[in-house]
């Protein structure tokens, strides 16, 4: 479809098309976190950004292309966020909590994205599976700790040999974890992971566990 195609905007307004997609992109984010994919509906998309359901065809093609976008968006705000952490002046066990901390932060900013992922999981990872994006771009975290790996080895702080990817796990496990169970664990155990006075408690305990792990004693085992 050339630009002479692109059906006329309601209202007669002259939207710029990146704010329009991004207008898009916002409200489907909110729509397929709190409905998932199968709940999800153009037509409400469509009502809540004022436009229309051919409007958001004639940018993404669909819903599971917009879906895809929503999803690639969100991985490119925590991309982003790693891509500015410097911690190359820091000694190796502050950069490794440094960088832990990074990832507890936008897990807990970003609840969206954390539905997101869920949503993906659920649908076998089609998404991500198929796209050559993810694959190309990685995350600029592993490449961070695989540096900050070897700089603790080699200086002797770091006894373990942890593979960066198993390390990755680790911390977003216990940061996936705190937001994505917060209601049922709550439920059970009668405590708010995402309380704002435990706060600090949880992003301490998350450092000290990556760094106990990585300086433990190998004998120890």
């Amino acid at each position: 479809m050339t630009s002479a195609d692109e059906p006329a905007r309601p209202g007669g307004r002259a939207h710029d098309a990146a704010r329009t997609r991004a207008e898009i992109l916002d409200v489907a984010t909110q729509e397929f976190a709190r409905a998932g994919y199968d709940g999800a509906r153009v037509d409400e998309i469509a009502a809540r950004t004022r436009t229309t359901k051919r409007m958001i065809y004639y940018y993404f093609g669909g819903k599971e292309q917009l879906f895809g976008a929503v999803l690639d968006r969100a991985y490119e705000v925590i991309r982003d966020a790693e891509q500015r952490l410097d911690v190359d002046h820091l000694d190796p066990v502050a950069a490794i909590r440094r960088l832990a901390e990074l990832i507890f932060d936008h897990h807990e900013r970003h609840p969206d994205f954390i539905r997101l992922v869920s949503i993906e999981n659920i649908r076998g990872a089609e998404h991500v599976a198929a796209s050559d994006r993810f694959g190309r771009i990685g995350s600029p975290t592993l490449g961070t700790m695989r540096r900050i790996l070897a700089s603790g080895r080699e200086s002797g702080l770091f006894t373990a040999d942890v593979d960066a990817v198993d390390l990755h796990a680790m911390i977003s496990s216990f940061c996936f974890f705190r937001v994505a169970n917060r209601h049922t664990f709550g439920a059970l155990f009668g405590r708010d992971l995402l309380a704002p006075a435990r706060r600090g408690h949880y992003r301490t305990m998350l450092g000290d566990m990556v760094i106990a792990y990585l300086t433990a004693d190998p004998a120890s085992g």
